[in-house]
């Protein structure tokens, strides 16, 4: 067993097993049991432990100690082949966090896939106080004896997706308990299995090539707490990103462009103009071809917003999907000039123009990933190509065939048509990028705009900025934290739950981790439906977030859309509105009090967490009973905004 000691940590390296123990603060945590490392390759798996020469050797630096060791001598299909890499596993002395590397020295005679390494903790007892954190959506709490298994996640937990807003999970047993956090997260993510019931649950690291090979030295941080609940690991994390630069503020974001202010309270506004499904798209109805095409002009529209206001509701924020000639993800990056049959220009303009004399703002859908075949520019040549020169395809959206635009290409798009736009006289206050904050990060092998996974991050915070430097607040479909520093709102930031089928199970406890670090940085809208179930009201409120009061899904049962939202002008339909309204202006008020305030702390009242309580930095709490649908909003000495 080798050792290295710094201050109260003590790691130890099994030369057998390869696996790690590690004491912090006489706190015992070590890597699961069955755990092997492993290189999992295209011509099979290979455990570390395979390779016919193994060295270890501590070491010193001016900053901490560690044990470095090298791995070579693998063998594929029988013959020795020369991969090779290293790992370092040292203690930082100036933090005292543990610091594990994983670092290629050779990449001949190999194809990694994923790196499974470091290991999980054994984390074994089937308690309710032994809980697993998950940065899916907004948040996930696993207790250790959680009755439903751990199901499919969004992107399977890639950091910097759906599947992972933040790039760290962490587990608590009682009051001690561990962060581990990615520093080098463009290719990576998290995996966790939980059976039903538990009584464990394992959650460890994986890492992926870029552009078809390891390329560099991948990083994990782990920080370990004698006493802690999951607010201290978020507020741990949230120093982490104010130190990266990451942590960007509303109110610095508003300094930029002052427009941030006039969002905060308004209500959201999700409506559509012309939809048109190509026949290849898997969205496209054989069976009832007149399904495929529906259109409401924009002066509809304009009118509608002005019955909103007539029933009583307050500043609004619309979102228009579907605005140009081609219909709702049509023909990106090539979807101009405004749609004709709707009213054409001069109709968007009176639409932007009406809103705006009621105090509203105005935002529209836009796309600069789907690559479709049918736009006039398409070009293979710009579309991302991956290392065997193959370019992925596939026909899901209305639009039909698409590849995928290589991001170097994004902002020139961008500019392009922001640019006519403005110039045929309309005056946008927010701009949604699709899918930027959503999906992962593309790569392109094509040696003319050859583009990693962290350069498409850079390129679509390119773009967020050029509408920052032209008034415009850049909104995204989620959130993720490597978009903070720009991203100013999003389409929405839910509870994994939330985007499945009601009644679906549920994974473990809804927490509010991403709102814990980042609430004062981004906007979010909350859904508002209420059914026998559930009022989903009670996340926004808990969130201090913004409510939405109308939103027609793009797609059926897609995106947490499982009902038609449609606006009716009849009596009945005037009653729901004067209640959605209602509701509305309560998470709205509660908006303009928090929306620049750090959220301080968030508590489970129950075992349950049928009772909930979240508190903001100005003072104001806020707690909400699901089983009975009630809410109490305490402000706090200061609530100016």
């Amino acid at each position: 067993m080798l050792e290295v000691r710094s201050g109260p940590l003590r790691v130890s390296l099994c030369e057998k097993t390869l696996r790690l123990f590690v004491e912090a603060d006489g706190e015992p945590w070590r890597w699961a049991d069955a755990y092997a490392p492993t290189l999992v390759c295209r011509e099979g798996s290979l455990p570390f432990a395979s390779a016919r020469h193994v060295e270890h050797v501590p070491f010193r630096t001016g900053v901490g100690r560690g044990i470095e060791s090298r791995y070579e001598g693998f063998q594929a299909a029988g013959r020795a082949v020369p991969y090779a890499f290293a790992t370092r596993i040292w203690i930082e002395e100036a933090s005292g966090c543990l610091y594990c590397e994983w670092i290629p020295l050779c990449e001949q005679g190999l194809t990694v896939e994923r790196v499974l390494w470091p290991g999980p903790m054994a984390f074994d007892q089937g308690r309710r106080d032994w809980y697993t954190l998950l940065t899916v959506g907004q948040g996930l709490l696993v207790p250790n004896d959680w009755p439903e298994a751990l199901g499919r996640m969004p992107f399977d937990g890639f950091f910097g997706t759906a599947g992972a807003y933040m790039p760290w999970f962490a587990q608590v047993r009682g009051r001690a308990g561990y962060l581990a956090l990615c520093e080098t997260p463009c290719n990576a993510g998290w995996q966790a299995e939980h059976p039903a019931g538990g009584p464990y649950t394992h959650v460890g690291v994986r890492f992926e090539p870029s552009l078809g090979r390891m390329r560099e030295r991948r990083t994990m941080r782990y920080a370990f707490f004698r006493d802690c609940d999951y607010n201290d690991l978020c507020k741990t994390y949230r120093a982490f990103a104010r130190e990266r630069g990451l942590l960007c503020t509303l109110s610095q974001k508003a300094a930029k462009t002052p427009r941030v202010d006039a969002l905060i309270g308004c209500s959201f506004v999700h409506v559509g103009v012309k939809r048109h499904i190509h026949p290849l798209s898997d969205f496209y109805d054989r069976h009832h071809p007149a399904r495929n095409d529906s259109l409401t002009s924009f002066a509809r529209r304009a009118e509608e917003v002005d019955r909103l206001h007539a029933l009583g509701a307050g500043r609004l924020y619309l979102h228009l999907d579907g605005w140009a000639q081609p219909g709702y993800d049509n023909q990106h990056p090539d979807a101009l000039p405004a749609c004709a049959e709707a009213g054409g220009w001069a109709g968007m303009r009176a639409l932007a123009d009406r809103l705006h004399a009621h105090g509203d703002l105005f935002g529209i859908h836009d796309q600069y990933r789907d690559y479709y075949r049918s736009a006039p520019s398409f070009d293979e040549e710009y579309a991302c190509r991956l290392p065997d020169g193959s370019i992925p395809e596939h026909s899901r959206w209305a639009g039909g065939p698409q590849s995928y635009l290589c991001a170097t290409q994004a902002l020139f798009y961008v500019r392009r048509n922001f640019s006519r736009i403005r110039d045929n006289g309309v005056a946008l206050d927010g701009a949604y990028l699709d899918v930027f904050t959503c999906n992962e990060g593309d790569e392109c092998a094509n040696p003319r705009h050859r583009m990693s996974r962290q350069d498409c991050y850079a390129y679509r915070l390119r773009c967020f900025e050029w509408l920052h430097a032209h008034g415009i607040l850049p909104s995204s479909e989620e959130v993720a934290d490597w978009s903070m520093p720009s991203l100013v709102f999003c389409h929405y930031a839910p509870y994994d739950f939330m985007l499945r089928k009601p009644g679906s199970p549920r994974y473990g406890l809804p927490v509010p981790l991403f709102n814990l670090v980042y609430h004062d940085c981004v906007i979010t809208p909350w859904m508002m439906e209420k059914t026998e179930r559930e009022d989903l009201m009670l996340y926004a409120l808990l969130n201090g977030g913004a409510p939405y009061l109308i939103r027609e899904g793009a797609y059926p049962n897609t995106d947490g859309a499982f009902g038609a939202q449609a606006q009716e002008d009849n009596t009945a339909g005037a009653e729901r509105l004067r209640r959605d309204i209602a509701r509305c202006a309560v998470v709205a008020a509660l908006h303009e009090r928090v929306a620049k305030c750090e959220m301080t702390r968030h508590m489970l009242l129950d075992a349950d967490g049928t009772r909930q309580q979240s508190v903001f930095s100005n003072g104001t709490t806020v707690t909400v009973d699901f089983a009975a649908g009630t809410y109490d909003i305490r402000p706090g000495e200061n609530t100016a905004r």
